[in-house]
């Protein structure tokens, strides 16, 4: 008979639970409520069996030392926010800091890198139709603003955007 269950638990095993409470909750899989009840009842638990009511609805905990996310996988909090970064990045420094988070965090997340390198090709499309036209073409960057801002909250919101009409140099 297994009673591993019925061990009580430390605030070191209550750590992990209350982190995955928080990722679901970055996630959009628990609402604000029931975020606050599952807290308080992880800190409550006293035994393995407690804590693990507490989570045993939410995905499986990775293994240690295992954080890229597998092809399909929905993008996390962390992903989405770093995503919307790589756009909104874009503004101040045309595509050098979309290119420097593709490659930090694109490693871990396939998301990231995507929307990265939507982001780094938007903005390579927008800076050699300035050289092109001489300069001319650097009235477009009001409206890349615009889009780039778009393409922020798509990505926050886990949703894959495309700029319309640029080179895509970058895959």
């Amino acid at each position: 008979m297994d009673t591993s269950g019925d061990l009580r638990v430390s605030d070191a095993e209550r750590e992990p639970v209350i982190q995955r409470l928080q990722d679901a909750y970055a996630e959009g899989r628990l609402d604000e409520d029931e975020f606050d009840m599952r807290v308080q009842l992880a800190i409550t638990a006293r035994t393995r069996r407690d804590l693990g009511a507490v989570t045993h609805d939410l995905a499986p905990e990775p293994a240690p030392g295992r954080k890229v996310a597998l092809p399909g996988d929905p993008p996390t909090g962390e992903d989405r926010m770093l995503a919307a970064a790589a756009h909104a990045v874009a503004v101040p420094t045309l595509f050098v800091g979309p290119l420097v988070l593709m490659l930090l965090s694109g490693k871990r997340s396939e998301y990231v890198r995507r929307q990265a390198a939507e982001a780094v090709n938007f903005q390579v499309t927008l800076l050699l139709l300035t050289i092109v036209t001489f300069g001319v073409g650097g009235v477009v960057y009001a409206v890349a603003w615009v889009l780039s801002a778009v393409a922020a909250v798509f990505a926050l919101s886990g949703r894959t955007y495309r700029y319309p009409w640029i080179l895509r140099l970058v895959r």
